[in-house]
């Protein structure tokens, strides 16, 4: 538009001069003012030029900048920084509630989020996926799979000791009523807090004589072992948990351990569970189908309330070397060690305050360090003792790893899509909409991720596969320096295991009912009503941890309130016998 004005006026004074050309009469009348009149017409002319020279420059300027800009449009991304950067994790969720299976699902979230980063580009996608997602991902996770591994083979070793066995008997002779047998059960599942496997693995089989002499039906038993089994495991700072939390730390700023250990008072659903057990267990109380199982048990001597016994399928190991000292001393040495590995990894050798050391140490790289010389340790401790073999203790390596193999899955898969997200800038995008978002709204985020953890730990029957899809987010979410970055990760591990709890194709709710020996539907409907219980209470202390960001003034009251509903329970008459 510029040029073709300029142009009618370059055309206008062409015009203008050559009319006066033409014009003898008016060119002898004005002859003194003919100079002059030329003079301005040529000054026109001059100046039409100079701003239509002028206005082709700013032409060509704006195609210039018009071609690079559609040219910065070809080479960017519309996926990045967007919703649709969101997408890979919200159809793994979707596609995990759906088909109940997370493999296939977190594979199909890190193949979309690879497609978005790639744009859909067949060789670039599947470069994308390998290199940036899984090859990167080991890479990442080497010393996390490592530990893994490692516990794996001293869960193998152990049961294989005998010592779980001693134990019982142990139990047998000292334990004297049934508050004792709860309790000696409860404290057994916490002491084997190193992994939930291990943890199913054992406490049935040890206390499983114990209890029926005290006429605990299989029902409670199951109940104890899985509450005490991912619970533990979820706050214990040395444990295949904390190990496989402490990887997601990457982009905040701080290391895993730190991150785990700054998480775990927020927990509410384990540290609630504990409570429950012990306020249940010295108040004789009990509840819902739970309450009639108890009474079968004590009144007519019937552990299974009707139901059959199952098949054990978890058997203990025999060994008359075994003792009760030698599991005690293999978990000792795996906390001491441990713990030394991380302060040493921190550089407590280097003039550093134990604080200072732990908050600058890497559990990636420590905890696989303490964790390989536990095993040696192991070795030669059991071959001392004559217990086993090292011949013997190897043959524990191939049966230890594989069952480490579907937590190193899910770990592989839920870090990959991870980095898909990353690659797609969600973090940038998830900070945008929470800076515009309401501060209400982030005050009830650690109670909508309780919820919607346990929804789908419940439907996919895996913590493990549910915190390694929403931590990602909830890192996302809030910054380094927010305390609902610690309440949210809590929130994330809590609905993980609560979900687990609840579900019938949970690993170990099926690990659970086959220590107990008893049928998998009694199992899951009796425990059913206590996890929701424990549940409902701690999506109110979320709640309001999410408001005050204070754990003293979120637990202790939901605490209180729980002491209060087991009284309340207690004087309703809940309760299986009188007689403890």
């Amino acid at each position: 538009m510029k040029i073709h004005r300029y142009s009618a006026t370059l055309l206008a004074a062409v015009v203008g001069l050559w009319m006066l050309s033409l014009t003898p009469a008016l060119r002898a009348q004005d002859a003194p003012k003919v100079p002059e009149v030329v003079q301005n017409a040529a000054d026109n002319v001059a100046d039409a030029a100079a701003e239509v020279k002028d206005a082709v420059k700013d032409a060509a300027a704006e195609v210039k900048d018009a071609a690079t800009e559609e040219k910065k449009c070809e080479e960017s991304n519309c996926f990045k920084n967007t919703f649709w950067a969101l997408v890979p994790p919200l159809l793994a969720i979707v596609l995990a509630l759906i088909t109940k299976e997370v493999y296939s699902s977190l594979f199909i979230g890190v193949v979309l989020g690879g497609c978005f980063a790639a744009k859909f580009k067949l060789l670039a996608v599947i470069d994308t996926v390998v290199k940036d997602g899984i090859i990167a991902a080991v890479s990442d996770t080497a010393g996390v799979f490592i530990f893994l591994v490692t516990l794996g083979i001293l869960v193998a070793i152990i049961n294989r000791t005998g010592t779980a066995g001693a134990f019982g008997d142990w139990a047998k002779t000292h334990v004297k009523t049934r508050i004792g047998t709860t309790i000696a059960t409860f404290v057994l599942g916490v002491l084997i807090f190193i992994d939930d496997y291990f943890n199913c693995l054992t406490v049935g089989s040890v206390m499983l004589p114990v209890t029926d002499a005290k006429k605990i039906s299989r029902a409670k038993l199951a109940f104890l072992i899985d509450a005490t089994a991912a619970p533990i495991c979820m706050i214990a700072p040395v444990s295949s948990w904390a190990a496989a939390v402490s990887s997601y730390a990457e982009g905040t700023g701080m290391n895993g351990m730190q991150m785990f250990i700054r998480a775990i008072p927020y927990n509410f659903y384990s540290l609630l569970t504990f409570v429950f057990i012990i306020l249940i267990s010295f108040f004789c109380v009990d509840f819902g189908p739970m309450l009639k199982h108890e009474r079968n048990a004590i009144y007519k001597d019937d552990l299974f309330s009707g139901s059959a016994e199952t098949e054990e399928t978890i058997k203990p190991m025999e060994n008359a070397r075994g003792r009760v000292l030698d599991i005690i001393a293999i978990i000792l040495m795996l906390i001491v060690v441990c713990t030394a590995a991380l302060a040493y990894n921190g550089g407590i050798t280097e003039g550093k305050s134990l604080a200072d050391a732990f908050g600058d140490t890497d559990a990636t790289v420590a905890l696989p360090w303490g964790g390989l010389v536990v095993l040696v340790l192991t070795v030669f401790y059991l071959a001392a003792r004559r217990v086993m073999s090292p011949r013997k203790t190897m043959d524990c390596v191939v049966s230890g790893f594989g069952t480490m193999v579907p937590p190193i899955l899910i770990l592989t898969l839920a870090t990959s899509l991870k980095n898909m997200t990353g690659l797609l800038n969600a973090k940038e995008y998830v900070a945008t909409l929470m800076t515009q978002a309401a501060p209400s709204l982030q005050n009830f985020m650690p109670a909508v991720l309780f919820l919607v953890a346990c929804v789908l730990s419940f439907s996919t029957g895996t913590s493990w596969g549910t915190f390694g899809i929403l931590i990602p987010i909830v890192v996302n979410i809030f910054p380094v320096d927010n305390p609902l970055l610690f309440i949210g990760m809590s929130a994330c591990l809590a609905g993980s295991v609560c979900g687990d709890h609840c579900s019938p194709i949970s690993d170990t709710t099926i690990m659970s009912a086959a220590g107990a020996r008893c049928e998998l539907i009694s199992h899951v409907s009796t425990q059913l009503p206590y996890a929701i219980t424990v549940a409902a209470i701690s999506c109110l202390g979320f709640i309001i941890a999410g408001w005050t960001r204070s754990w003293c003034l979120s637990f202790f009251p939901v605490a209180v309130l729980m002491l209060i509903l087991v009284a309340v329970l207690k004087v309703k008459g809940y309760t299986a016998s009188k007689q403890a």
